[in-house]
């Protein structure tokens, strides 16, 4: 890691925001590598000749930003910038990290044939009954844990798919080369809630941390739709981003009830 920069002790900016404000320089810079380790507390408290109790407090807000993370036992490690979550392209987890120049990857957790439930067939519409393929997925960026992805599909659209794809590559890709399923359109809806207990530990943070909850629809050309995905990513790595556009002012008048 490079020195940082001289701290200003005459200013009325605290030390330890001081401290924060360079180390995100250096992380934004991308002198910092995302998966770096920073030097122990104690150690940078030394090397900047401020308290220990002034470090801590630098590298908590760090942590609370999302850009640092904590493993307990072996220290404090580069998470880079938070990644926005667009609204306005389909793309598939791979698709969207490889744009944002991140490393995708992916731990399976089950991958298999069952029947759909109700929320599924009814998203899907499909009968009572029918059967889905399922793949529940952590979803990595750089080793990172992102989010815990549970994707379904209609049984009948890709009847061998268990046999020809390794659930820890994209999906999206492996549809629409072997099966020729293009998702055109997606109906996504993002609510805010706490981790439970299970999803906190897959995705390594505290139990009840803030999370956002996916449903996600996915249509093809012909308005079919093919795709189900409930999930949960982590607060402090996604923020959401939009575009939004005004009416013409003409427009909007014409609208009004008269």
């Amino acid at each position: 890691m490079k020195k940082l920069q001289h701290l200003d002790r005459n200013s009325v900016v605290p030390l330890y925001y001081q401290i924060q404000q360079r180390l995100l320089e250096q992380i934004q810079s991308r002198e910092l590598a995302v998966g770096q380790a920073l030097p122990a507390t104690q150690e940078l408290a030394a090397t900047l000749g401020v308290s220990l109790m002034t470090a801590r407090q630098a590298i908590k807000s760090l942590c609370d930003l999302g850009v640092l993370y904590s493993k307990q036992g072996k220290g404090t490690f580069i998470s880079g910038m938070k990644l926005e979550k667009d609204f306005r392209q389909v793309l598939s987890f791979t698709e969207e990290m490889k744009a944002r120049g991140s490393r995708p990857g992916s731990r399976v957790l089950s991958f298999g044939i069952r029947t759909g439930s109700r929320e599924v067939l009814e998203a899907l519409h499909l009968r009572p009954g029918e059967q889905v393929i399922e793949l529940r997925r952590v979803r990595h960026a750089n080793t990172l844990p992102m989010g815990i992805e549970c994707s379904s599909l209609p049984l009948q659209l890709c009847p061998d798919l268990l046999d020809t794809f390794d659930p820890r590559t994209s999906l999206y890709r492996v549809l629409a080369e072997r099966y020729g399923i293009d998702m055109i359109v997606a109906d996504e809806v993002a609510e805010v809630g706490l981790a439970t207990r299970v999803d906190a530990r897959l995705l390594r943070i505290s139990d009840k941390s803030p999370v956002f909850l996916f449903t996600r629809t996915s249509y093809v050309q012909s308005g079919r739709p093919v795709e189900y995905v409930r999930a949960t990513y982590r607060g402090d790595r996604y923020k959401i981003v939009n575009r939004l556009t005004r009416l013409n002012r003409a427009l909007l008048n014409s609208s009004r009830p008269m």
